[in-house]
C-alpha cells in the first residue's frame, strides 16, 4: 500500500459523504498525516443497514491521529452545505482540499426509473458536486495546495453506458463535467481532477446491491483512499484529469494489488464506464465474431487493436476444419501456456507418417462424413452454440442445487424470458420450501425478469459470462428488483462447475 509522507498535515480536507466508505477511507488516510477532516454527510443516527454515523466517524478520525468536525450535510441543501464550509472556516481558517463523494444510484432503464429516483440523482451527483465546489472554491484559491476531486468517471460517450442506466450515467456525467470545466475555469489557482475505480470497491452500498457474497469480487476502500493521497501530493498543476486507481498507483510504484482484494485472487468485478474492462471480458467469454463487431464500435480505443491474440493466429485460419471453431481465437491461454505453444503437432499430423494410428484408420477417408470428427470432439470442450436441449439441462442443473438454504437466503421468484433455441418463458422460484423451476410463468409474481438469448443464458449459467457483463453489454436485459438481480450470482457461482 501507498505509505504517507506526512503532506498533508494541518490541511484541511472538506469531504461529502464522509461518514462510511470510500469517504471515510480518504479521511482516515490523510488524518494519519494529521490533517483536518470536515465530515459533510446527512447521518446522524445508526441504520441497521448502513453501519456509522457522523459522529462515529470523527471518533476513528482522531484516534488515527486527525482533527474532526462533523456537519449534518444534506449536499441537495445549499443551506446546510454553506453552513458546513463557514463552520470549517471558522474552526480551521480555511479549506484546502474538497472531496465530492457523496452520490446517489439506480442501475434502471428509463421506463423503470421512478422520477424520485431521477431527482434524488441529479440533485445528489451533478448539483450536490457543483454547489459544493462553489461554495469552498473563494477559499480554495487561498490555499496553497488547492485541490477538488470528484469520485466520477472518465466521459465516455460509448452508447453501452447508456442503454441500461441512461439516468445514473447523466447523473454521474455531471460530476466528471464539472471537472472539465472547472479544471479550465480555476486553471493555475485550483486543480480539479476525477478519481474512478478499475473495480468494483467494497462499500455497504455494494453489499445492499450485490448481496451476500459479492465482496469477494471487490477491492477494498483502501485503494481509492491511496490513489486520492497520490493526487493530493500534486501540485496545482495538474488538472484536469479522469484518473483511474490502478493506473497512478501503478506510477507510485504499486505492483502488488492483491494487498487491495478482499479475496485475494478471487476474480474482480470491472467497474462501469471503462471500455477496456468489458473487452476484456468479452475475449474470455464470448464467440470472436461478437468481438469483432465490438471493434467496429469501438474503433477509437486503441487497446482494441492492440490485442495480438485476435491477429497471431494464421494457423487456426488456414486449417479448414478449425474455421467453425471461433471460440479458439479468442482463449489467450492458449498463447500464454508454454505447453499450448508447443502443440504443432495438431497443425503438422497429416506430414507425420511416424503416427501410425493415424495412418492406419482408413475409415477416416472412406467415409466422408467421419473427415468432421475432430470438429465435434472441440465443440465438446468448448461449445460455440447450446444443443436443443440445452435450457432444460440447465435448469435440472440448478434444481438439483437447490436447498431450504439457498431459499432462505435468496427470497425472490426470477422469470427469464429466453430467445432462440429451446428458449421461452422459464422460472425460479426461490421463495417456495426447497425451490422451484419449470417451463412457463411462475405461479407467484416474478420479483425480477431477464430477458437473453438461450446461447448467452447457458453461458452465463456456466460462468462463461459473468451476469455484470451481460447486463453492461446489453445482453441481458433486467426488469424488476436489480439487487435481488445480482444476488443471484452467488447462486450461478456455486453451480458451475457443474454446468
Amino acid at each position: 500500500m501507498l505509505p504517507n509522507t506526512g503532506k498533508l498535515a494541518g490541511c484541511t480536507l472538506f469531504i461529502t459523504g464522509a461518514s462510511r466508505g470510500i469517504g471515510k477511507a480518504i479521511a482516515l488516510k490523510a488524518a494519519k498525516d494529521g490533517a483536518n477532516i470536515v465530515i459533510a454527510a446527512k447521518t446522524t443516527q445508526r441504520h441497521p443497514k448502513l453501519l456509522g454515523t457522523i459522529y462515529t466517524a470523527a471518533e476513528e478520525i482522531e484516534a488515527a491521529g486527525g482533527k474532526a468536525l462533523p456537519c449534518v450535510v444534506d449536499v441537495r441543501d445549499e443551506q446546510q452545505i454553506n453552513s458546513a464550509v463557514d463552520k470549517a472556516v471558522e474552526r480551521f481558517g480555511g479549506i484546502d482540499i474538497l472531496v465530492n463523494n457523496a452520490s446517489a444510484i439506480s442501475l434502471t432503464n428509463t421506463l423503470e426509473t421512478p422520477t424520485k429516483r431521477v431527482d434524488l440523482m441529479m440533485n445528489v451527483n451533478t448539483r450536490g458536486t457543483y454547489l459544493t465546489s462553489k461554495a469552498c472554491i473563494p477559499f480554495l484559491k487561498k490555499s496553497k495546495i488547492g485541490h477538488i476531486l470528484n469520485l466520477s468517471p472518465p466521459l465516455n460517450l460509448n452508447p453501452l453506458w447508456f442503454k441500461q442506466h441512461c439516468a445514473y450515467t447523466i447523473a454521474k456525467y455531471g460530476m466528471s463535467m464539472c471537472v472539465l470545466g472547472m479544471a479550465e475555469e480555476f486553471r493555475g489557482e485550483i486543480a480539479v481532477n476525477a478519481l474512478w475505480p478499475r473495480t468494483a470497491i467494497h462499500t455497504a452500498a455494494m453489499d445492499m446491491l450485490g448481496g451476500s457474497g459479492v465482496e469477494s469480487q471487490c477491492r477494498k476502500v483502501d485503494i481509492i483512499a491511496d490513489a486520492a493521497y497520490s493526487i493530493f501530493k500534486r501540485p496545482k498543476s495538474f488538472t484536469g484529469n479522469f484518473i483511474i486507481d490502478e493506473n497512478i498507483l501503478k506510477e507510485e510504484g504499486i505492483k502488488n494489488f492483491d494487498v487491495y482484494a478482499i479475496t485475494p485472487g478471487h476474480p474482480l468485478l470491472p467497474d462501469f464506464f471503462l471500455d477496456d474492462a468489458v473487452m476484456e471480458e468479452k475475449e474470455s467469454d464470448d464467440p470472436v465474431p461478437e468481438v469483432k463487431e465490438e471493434k467496429l464500435q469501438l474503433q477509437e480505443q486503441p487497446q482494441l487493436q492492440e490485442q495480438p491474440q485476435q491477429q497471431e493466429q494464421p494457423q487456426l485460419q488456414e486449417q479448414p476444419k478449425q474455421q467453425e471453431q471461433p471460440q479458439l481465437q479468442e482463449q489467450p491461454q492458449l498463447q500464454e501456456q508454454p505447453q499450448q505453444q508447443e502443440r504443432p503437432q495438431l497443425q503438422e499430423r497429416p506430414q507425420q507418417q511416424e503416427r501410425p494410428q493415424l495412418q492406419e484408420r482408413p475409415q477416416l477417408q472412406e467415409r466422408p462424413q467421419q473427415r468432421q470428427q475432430p470438429q465435434p470432439l472441440m465443440q465438446s470442450v468448448l461449445p460455440q452454440k447450446p444443443h436443443f436441449g440445452a435450457v432444460e439441462e440447465t435448469f435440472r442443473i440448478v434444481k438439483d442445487s437447490l436447498s431450504d438454504e439457498v431459499v432462505r437466503a435468496t427470497q425472490a421468484v426470477y422469470q427469464f424470458e429466453l430467445s432462440g433455441e429451446d428458449g421461452g418463458t422459464w422460472f425460479l422460484d426461490l421463495k417456495s420450501r426447497g425451490g422451484k423451476v419449470g417451463h412457463g410463468e411462475p405461479s407467484d409474481r416474478a420479483d425480477v425478469v431477464m430477458s437473453m438469448a438461450t446461447e448467452d443464458f447457458v453461458k452465463m449459467f456456466s460462468g462463461k459470462l459473468k451476469p455484470t457483463m451481460a447486463f453492461m453489454s446489453g445482453k441481458l436485459k433486467i426488469k424488476g428488483n436489480i439487487s435481488l438481480a445480482i444476488k443471484l450470482e452467488k447462486l450461478m457461482t456455486q453451480m458451475n462447475s457443474r454446468l
